[in-house]
C-alpha cells in the first residue's frame, strides 16, 4: 500500500486502469450499487475497482469478483476500453482523476442483501431502461448502455 502522499501524486499525474463489472442477473437488469467514496460518491455505479500495481490483469480480476460480489468464477464477455473523467478524487484535494477501464459484462443472481458494502451502501437491480433515465446513476455507468457513446470507447 503506498503512502498517502504518494497514492495522491500518482492520481494527480497519471491515469489509473480499472475493471468495470457490467453485472446481468438472468432478467437482463443491471446490478449498480450506491457508491459510498469518492469520486462519483452517492451515485449508482457499477461494481469494479483498479488493478493494484504488480498485480496481473487476471488476479485483479478474480479479486474484484471476489470482493465485489463474492464470486469465485464467472463467464465474462469483454465490452471495450473506456475512459472516465472526475472533476474531483478520493481526497478532498482538488484535482481530478483519470481512469482507463476495461469493461466486462457478467452474469450474477446473487442476494443484494450479501454483498459488501465497503464501496458501495447498498444495491439495486436496474432495466437498462430506468437506469438511462434515472438522475442519481453515474453517467459513466450509463455509457455502457448508450450507443451514442461508443465515441468515448477506446477500443472494441
Amino acid at each position: 500500500m503506498l503512502p498517502l502522499v504518494t497514492f495522491k501524486t500518482v492520481i494527480k499525474s497519471t491515469p489509473l486502469v480499472s475493471i468495470d463489472l457490467i453485472v446481468r442477473n438472468n432478467n437482463g437488469q443491471i446490478l449498480l450499487g450506491k457508491r459510498t467514496n469518492r469520486p462519483a460518491k452517492r451515485d449508482w455505479f457499477v461494481p469494479g475497482g483498479r488493478i493494484l500495481k504488480d498485480e496481473s490483469f487476471e488476479r485483479a480480476f478474480k479479486r474484484l469478483i471476489k470482493a465485489e460480489l463474492d464470486l469465485t468464477e464467472v463467464v465474462s464477455k469483454f465490452k471495450g476500453v473506456y475512459q472516465h473523467f472526475y472533476k474531483d478524487n478520493f481526497s478532498e484535494d482538488k484535482f481530478t482523476t483519470h481512469y482507463v477501464v476495461l469493461a466486462y459484462e457478467i452474469t450474477f443472481n446473487g442476494k443484494l442483501s450479501l454483498l459488501p458494502v465497503e464501496q458501495h451502501s447498498c444495491y439495486k437491480w436496474f432495466s437498462e431502461t430506468d437506469l438511462l433515465v434515472d438522475e442519481k446513476v453515474h453517467a459513466h455507468s450509463k455509457w455502457y448502455f448508450q450507443k451514442d457513446k461508443q465515441a468515448d470507447l477506446l477500443f472494441k
